[in-house]
């Protein structure tokens, strides 16, 4: 078993692999003009375990396809929307969001929740917006600065974990220069984060530790919940200087 592996092994058992939360889910689909929809063809991309995908398959007249490089959250999300009676409005597709097959102009919609940073965000607008038709929506969200200054340890932090990260300002610049009119933009609030995310991820780490004691995995699975407390003592402390913009954007070419 290797680290990818063990990642997959603790985030698997969560609702979600990131910030977020159906409320603001819900918000970014009022913003984007899609509930008028018909026959809506969407790409949630990077949709882990389908917590997006669900809110979107309730709520929009769409067929919806999911799309994640890893097969286990695929599984996880396809026995979710069994549950929940949407299996026939979503499709699944594991693949790398940097080579997707779709032709231009295929999409009404791309969706992406805490996902574009992968590939980054100005490669993502400009590769995925070539997948979508005039007058469609793009709709990401993003890690952001929140202020123009921020404390040194966090700017270090982040800058070495994602080095694209920048104010709503240049993020929604790059959507401009890239074809695209923002319709729409909010800051994900602390309880997306601290609820959502975070407090479940941790009830999980101490059976996920203890399911690798007396294994060679043992060191490398307490590395991860160490660098994963590391994150979640930044956000507590920091939590007024970033966090996920989420932004809604319309192709106007």
């Amino acid at each position: 078993m290797d680290d990818l592996s063990l990642l997959i092994e603790l985030h698997s058992g969560g609702e979600r692999q990131g910030p977020g939360g159906v409320e603001q889910t819900q918000l970014a689909i009022d913003l984007s003009g899609l509930r008028n929809g018909r026959d809506l063809k969407i790409a949630d991309i990077g949709c882990g375990t389908g917590a997006s995908t669900l809110v979107l398959a309730q709520t929009l007249n769409a067929q919806i396809v999911a799309i994640d490089f890893l097969p286990p959250f695929l599984r996880l999300l396809e026995q979710r929307a069994q549950t929940a009676q949407l299996s026939d409005r979503i499709t699944t597709l594991a693949c790398s969001m940097d080579a997707l097959t779709m032709p231009p102009h295929s999409l009404d919609a791309i969706w992406s929740e805490g996902a574009i940073y992968n590939m980054g965000f100005e490669q993502g607008v400009r590769q995925w917006g070539r997948l979508i038709k005039p007058g469609g929506v793009l709709a990401v969200s993003e890690l952001t600065w929140l202020t123009e200054r921020r404390p040194a340890e966090l700017e270090a932090h982040w800058q070495a974990e994602y080095p694209e990260v920048d104010t709503a300002s240049a993020k929604i610049a790059i959507l401009e220069k890239n074809g695209f009119s923002v319709q729409g933009y909010f800051v994900l609030p602390p309880r997306c984060w601290l609820d959502n995310y975070y407090a479940p991820m941790r009830q999980r780490f101490p059976a996920f530790l203890q399911a690798h004691v007396g294994t060679h995995q043992h060191a490398a699975a307490q590395a991860i919940v160490a660098a994963e407390e590391r994150e979640i003592a930044l956000y507590e402390r920091y939590h007024g200087f970033f966090g996920y913009g989420f932004y809604i954007a319309r192709k106007t070419v």
